[in-house]
This record gives structure tokens, sequence and C-alpha cells, in this order.
């Protein structure tokens, strides 16, 4: 089997386009929470600490000079990324938690027998009527 008919039954595969599916909703998702976060439950919280904004806070340890930027650990950025994570981590947490009782109720539902089962069911009481 050639590269691309190997590649080409791989990519058509349903995991591979429900993956894919899953990473686009995904992104579009954290860039809602992250906009919520941002637009939304960040400003009271500054207003609560004294106006301050979390992306601005950075340490500097080479200021500016003629041709280079200054050199700064930008500490905030990294605070408001944690609390992005976390907001999205609850946020898909309820989310699963929400949908396995509906797996659990689908796992005990019984399934129902299929027509090969119908059949020897169907055989093996004649034969026992039979025999």
């Amino acid at each position: 089997m050639s590269i691309i008919q190997e590649f080409k039954a791989f990519a058509i595969r349903g995991n591979v386009i429900d993956m894919a599916v899953g990473v686009v909703v995904g992104a579009a998702f954290g860039k809602i929470v992250s906009s919520i976060v941002a637009d939304v439950i960040m400003p009271p919280i500054g207003v609560l600490l004294g106006g301050v904004n979390f992306t601005d806070l950075a340490f500097t340890i080479k200021e500016a000079a003629v041709g280079a930027p200054a050199v700064v650990i930008a500490y905030g950025k990294f605070i408001q990324t944690i609390i992005d994570f976390t907001i999205i981590a609850f946020a898909i947490f309820m989310v699963v938690r929400l949908i396995n009782p509906l797996k659990k109720k689908a796992e005990e539902a019984p399934a129902a027998p299929s027509n090969q089962e119908l059949l020897l069911t169907e055989i093996r009481d004649l034969l026992k009527k039979n025999g």
C-alpha cells in the first residue's frame, strides 16, 4: 500500500474527523472563555484590587535602549493564562460531569438482541422441543 493510500485510509476514519471537529470546537470554546475572563471577570477583580490589570504586570530586567526593546518578565500575562486555564478546565469538568450520567444510562440500558441471537435462540428452543 502506498503512503498516499495509507494516509487516505487514516484521514477518512471517523475518529480522526471527530478529533478534528473537537479541536476546532475546543479552540472556539477557548476563545469564548478567554473573552469572558478578559472582558467580564477580570475588570471587576481589577477594580477590587485597586485598578490592577494583570496583563500589565511585569518586572523589567533591562530598560529599553536605542534600537533595543526592554527586557521584561511579563508575570501578569502568566497569571492571566493561569486564570483562563482554571476557568476553561472548570467549564470542561462541568460539561463532562453533566454528560457522564447520560453515558451511564446508555450503558445500563440492555441492548436489543441481534438477528443472529434471535435465530440462535429459536434454533435452541426448537432443538429442546424436538430433542
